[in-house]
């Protein structure tokens, strides 16, 4: 460990703990002295100075909060001494310059995709099963069950050995605590379907029985993932009565691609001969659909095809100092490469708005961030709550003290080049580099309205660990800190532990993550979400969700 502490921003008044501070440490930064005078878990902060109530504190150099009474220097920012406070924003007419990063060593680089009519290229090749109504789930789930074992989807099937064992030592009279999990490093049944990444389900809740804003916002995101880059063909379950009726789902999909082509099957319960014959009809048609899509071979295309969603979840005190800098800094290469990328969760940019309003490239794209932003954070209040209240007690924790705090750390993935656009949850991006999406900072309800938005590979910084995967779009997790990526191996793919041993830059980890998303997206890296069969999908219903 080079340095025991951090300080971000120079206009910061505190401290970050590296490594654990036992009460009494002497600290020597930028030729001063300083005292702990209480233990300073590392991830945590320490106040630089003697602190009185209401004095402002900074950190990433914008305000995150006040302090409540009289603190003094080299004590623990905490929950009780500091509450949450953030600027107020407005437009501004600025002259915002972004130098892109040097990209030259990218330039030249393709990836193997899935190349579809309309020019998109996809980073998988998948077959979406969807459900019109909540009443089509059980169905869809004896679809899968039928599929995936069949065709060689399943996941590792360790934990049926596992329960298989037990009952077998509960018939023999033996204990069956001496019973263990023996991993199934066997190959799997060879797929059937060679080019075919993997079959979906979008099992979910509504359709039905809530208000018709609500089936319409499902409407349109359903469509958008019908029409995803990574979707090759679909295959519709509706059960007949219900708010979301199939021909609305049908306009919303034309409406989004008038050209869409995709192999496309629709059954409709309630006008079968029964379920019976129903499923067995679905099962049949999208089988002759996966003998069609397995035809599509991945392609060579420039890497300004690519679409990549940054997301943190998780978070901790290293979050905005290791894992989102670096995935900030793969961000602007690839905006200096043409792709596009797209940051959401605006609970998680409290605090830190006039930065992404001084970054707009135009006025129109400012006033639409702003509306959406005020008019989420009202919504917030009218029911108690508010921006204010998004960190969850993992975070608090882990040193993420303030909304603001959490905000200024989670803004860092999103790098720092002009922000090109701003979507309403399931608008489409359409314009190469950063756009923001509108969705809550919930890691699955932010994920699934990112890939609605187009995502075809998703950056997940995680500092506590979190399973997060998405259906149609590989999510790649990039662990804060080198203890939890060997703790929780099995869900995490790149560790940016090195910067905070100093042992790399954010630089240089930002090409590397860059080098993990070309072999994803060329299919020759799976990562650890998509092996898993990771499939998470929450639709968002416009009501009060962090």
């Amino acid at each position: 460990m080079k340095h025991l502490v951090i300080k971000i921003n120079r206009a910061d008044n505190v401290l970050v703990a590296l490594q654990d501070l036992p009460k009494g440490t002497q600290l020597f930064f930028e030729g001063e002295t300083y005292t702990t005078t209480e233990t300073i878990p590392a991830k945590h902060k320490l106040f630089m100075q003697d602190m009185h109530a209401g004095n402002e504190v900074f950190m990433y150099g914008v305000l995150v909060g006040k302090v409540q009474y009289d603190v003094l220097q080299g004590a623990r920012m905490n929950v009780d001494n500091t509450k949450h406070a953030a600027e107020p924003y407005a437009y501004r007419d600025v002259n915002f310059k972004w130098e892109a990063p040097d990209v030259s060593h990218f330039s030249h680089r393709t990836f193997n995709g899935y190349h579809r009519k309309n020019g998109v290229v996809g980073t998988a090749n998948y077959w979406l099963f969807i459900p019109t109504v909540f009443c089509e789930n059980r169905n869809l789930s004896i679809i899968k069950e039928s599929l995936y074992s069949e065709l060689g989807y399943a996941v590792d099937d360790k934990y049926k050995s596992y329960t298989h064992s037990l009952v077998k030592a509960l018939e023999s009279g033996e204990s069956i605590d001496n019973i263990s999990l023996v991993p199934n490093n066997e190959l799997k049944a060879k797929r059937t379907f060679k080019n075919v990444d993997g079959i979906k389900f979008l099992n979910h809740t509504g359709g039905c029985g809530g208000t018709r804003q609500d089936s319409e916002t499902l409407s349109r995101l359903l469509a958008s993932y019908a029409d995803h880059p990574n979707v090759a063909g679909v295959t519709v379950l509706s059960l007949g009565c219900q708010h979301l009726q199939l021909n609305d789902f049908k306009d919303e999909l034309l409406r989004r691609n008038p050209n869409f082509d995709k192999p496309y099957f629709v059954f409709e319960q309630q006008k079968a001969q029964s379920e019976e014959q129903m499923i067995q009809q679905a099962i049949r048609d999208t089988f002759k659909g996966l003998i069609e899509i397995n035809k599509i071979e991945r392609a060579p295309a420039t890497l300004n095809k690519l679409t990549v969603g940054v997301k943190c979840g998780g978070s901790d005190g290293f979050s905005g100092i290791s894992a989102n800098p670096a995935v900030g800094h793969c961000a602007d290469l690839l905006v200096g490469l043409g792709a596009k990328v797209l940051s959401a969760e605006f609970p998680e940019l409290c605090g830190v708005e006039q930065e992404m309003i001084d970054r707009s490239v135009d006025r129109a794209t400012a006033e639409k961030f702003i509306r959406l932003m005020t008019d989420y954070d009202e919504l917030a209040h009218k029911v108690g709550s508010g921006f204010y209240m998004n960190p969850s007690p993992g975070n608090i924790k882990d040193g993420l003290i303030t909304d603001a705090i959490k905000s200024a750390g989670a803004a860092r993935k999103a790098g720092s080049s002009p922000v090109v656009d701003v979507l309403d949850y399931t608008e489409p991006a359409t314009k190469p580099g950063l756009s923001l999406v509108c969705t809550p900072g919930n890691d699955v309800e932010a994920t699934t309205g990112k890939a609605a938005s187009g995502a075809t590979l998703i950056l997940f910084t995680t500092g506590l660990g979190t399973p997060t995967g998405n259906p149609v779009c590989p999510t790649i997790k990039v662990a804060t800190n080198s203890i939890l990526a060997n703790r929780m191996s099995d869900i995490i793919d790149i560790d940016t532990g090195p910067i905070i041993s100093g042992d790399k830059t954010i630089t240089q980890m930002g090409e590397d993550i860059l080098e993990y998303c070309i072999k994803v997206a060329s299919g020759e890296e799976i990562p650890k979400a998509v092996q898993l069969n990771q499939d998470d999908f929450i639709p968002w219903k416009r009501g009060v969700s962090l």
